[in-house]
């Protein structure tokens, strides 16, 4: 009986201190589960009696768990706490990092599309210009083809003029030698000079 006065007495001394911290205790409760102390499992049930009605109050020990679990506990609140903090900070880091990537990825996919957009106006651009100066080459080749080919006529027609005047003039020699010769049979004289077309 002295033993379990005592511990009433210690109970009440227990609870009235605990009593501040009850509201700190429930949200202990709402992390950590709680787990029967070994003491509480190894006690035997008291036998029935009388003076055991007391016992209900030996029941209302069980404010010792949380205080036990508080003192005990608290290191284990602590770090579970702190392992959470540290996984939310680890994801919003992550988060961040992913988004500044994504971020990175997305400028740098826009950037490459407007240079790819820029190389391929560029290019079109020479490829037109390239082809109008081509066009134009053609044209000229043509323009230069047609003006030879003109000169090349006219060089064979003033050819042709002259092979005309050149097969005149020696039919004219002729005519005028054969006339020459037939004048010089008539009259009987030779003529003075005997060679005369080779000197001239």
């Amino acid at each position: 009986m002295t033993e379990e006065e005592a511990k009433k007495v210690e109970v009440e001394v227990e609870v009235t201190k605990a009593a501040p911290a009850k509201e700190n205790a429930a949200e202990e409760k709402a992390v950590i589960p709680a787990t029967e102390p070994p003491a509480a499992q190894e006690k035997p049930p008291a036998p029935a009696d009388d003076s055991k009605a007391l016992a209900i109050v030996e029941n209302k020990s069980t404010p010792e768990k949380p205080i036990a679990e508080k003192q005990g506990g608290s290191s284990i609140r602590d770090l579970a706490l702190a392992r959470v903090e540290t996984e939310k900070r680890n994801s919003l880091i992550k988060a961040w990092e992913d988004n500044e990537k994504a971020k990175a990825d997305n400028k740098a996919t826009k950037k490459v599309s407007v240079i790819l957009s820029w190389e391929n106006t560029k290019k079109a651009n020479i490829e037109a210009e390239m082809k109008k100066i081509e066009e134009q080459l053609e044209k000229k080749k043509a323009e230069y083809a047609e003006k030879m080919k003109n000169k090349v006529a006219m060089i064979h027609r003033e050819a042709e003029e002259k092979r005309a005047m050149v097969e005149a003039k020696r039919g004219e020699e002729v005519l005028k030698a054969e006339e020459m010769a037939a004048k010089y049979r008539a009259t009987g004289h030779a003529p003075k000079k005997p060679i005369g077309c080779f000197g001239a």
